[in-house]
């Protein structure tokens, strides 16, 4: 009966080590939200996405309203986080900075057979909890097509893909530490 007693005890005592090795482990890691792989603060509840203005010369007019649009549409879609218009604990700010159309494939008549859209984008990323995943980054893209097609016509197919591009790009940078 001794035997079975200090067995008992022996048990108990190891079950109550491995719970406050347990707690001490587990109080010690900073908690995170994650939603699709994405690795927000806890304490973060909103997010404000400001206008993107357009710095280039050369597009459609409606270029910046588009891309503040579909990144507020990527943010909002991929976090529990409320859309502020601004001040929010996790901020996005920038401006697009290049819109460019280049030849890209030479024929043998010195004529181009393909052109490039680029379209980057300058961002500045702040987290008020965690100032070292704070960012000032340009990112760009680009879409090819042929020289036979109006560029007009093609257009928004070409900024749309461009666009999801940049905004997948600008998000995994921000909350998946890419």
């Amino acid at each position: 009966m001794k035997t079975k007693l200090k067995n008992f005890k022996a048990q108990k005592s190891n079950v109550c080590l491995l719970l406050c090795v347990m707690m001490l482990v587990f109080t010690s890691c900073k908690p995170h939200v994650s939603l699709n792989g994405a690795s927000i603060p806890v304490e973060a509840k909103t997010v404000s996405v400001g206008f993107f203005t357009n710095n280039t010369s050369l597009g459609a007019p409606s270029l910046s309203q588009r891309f503040t649009e579909k990144l507020r549409d990527v943010v909002s879609q991929q976090t529990s986080l409320a859309l502020m218009k601004a001040n929010g604990d996790l901020q996005f700010e920038g401006y697009i900075a290049t819109y460019d159309v280049a030849p890209i494939a030479i024929q043998s008549t010195d004529q181009a057979s393909m052109n490039r859209l680029t379209i980057s984008v300058y961002v500045k990323y702040s987290n008020k909890f965690e100032a070292s995943k704070n960012f000032e980054q340009t990112f760009s893209r680009f879409a090819d097509f042929k020289t036979s097609e109006n560029i007009s016509a093609k257009e928004p197919e070409l900024v749309q893909e461009i666009y999801r591009q940049l905004t997948e790009d600008i998000f995994n940078k921000a909350f998946n530490n890419w």
